[in-house]
């Protein structure tokens, strides 16, 4: 990636695997919203983000990066980061990751509706001008209910990981990180 411009990436938020390690109906609508955005807003390289799922013991990076291959994305343009437990994780990762090729400018954010506005105010608070990809166009979950668990579960995540966060930079720029 060139420094400032050029090539955006487009980090896509992983989602559990099924217990086989194939990917799930809302980790593959990322994928193919990403994938969309990527096709239109050329040229990007995806990064794929998400560690180990058990008990497959695949990454959520690694599938992702072969769904987008097989979507066509060119084998060049997906940086996996496949060490990521977690939403705050990856956004530390991928932050380093970004640093570490040079990369100063904006950053797509890719996830589902309900996951998308944590993560894009996590990497705004690592420092990223941030591009919203859109969001799938189906919901994550199809009962309703399930759909109110997720949009709950991340009312809570939110300020939990910005305090981790604030609380990760503080120690991160006392230690020199």
């Amino acid at each position: 990636m060139r420094q400032g411009g050029g090539v955006l990436p487009v980090v896509i938020f992983g989602a559990k695997l099924r217990p086989d390690g194939t990917a799930a109906r809302t980790l593959r609508c990322r994928v193919e919203a990403a994938h969309a955005f990527g096709r239109q807003h050329g040229p990007v390289v995806y990064m794929p983000t998400g560690g180990p799922s058990w008990p497959s013991g695949l990454t959520e990076a690694s599938v992702m990066a072969r769904l987008l291959l097989d979507a066509g994305a060119a084998p060049g343009s997906v940086l996996v980061e496949d060490t990521a437990p977690d939403t705050l994780a990856s956004v530390i990762a991928c932050t380093r990751l970004l640093r570490a090729t040079g990369h100063a400018g904006p950053v797509a954010v890719a996830s589902s509706a309900y996951h998308l506005p944590r993560c894009l105010v996590l990497m705004r608070m690592m420092g990223w001008r941030v591009r919203r990809v859109p969001p799938p166009p189906v919901p994550a979950a199809r009962r309703w209910g399930r759909r109110w668990f997720w949009r709950l579960r991340e009312g809570a995540a939110l300020p939990w990981d910005v305090l981790l966060l604030v609380l990760w930079r503080l120690r991160a720029g006392r230690d020199g990180d």
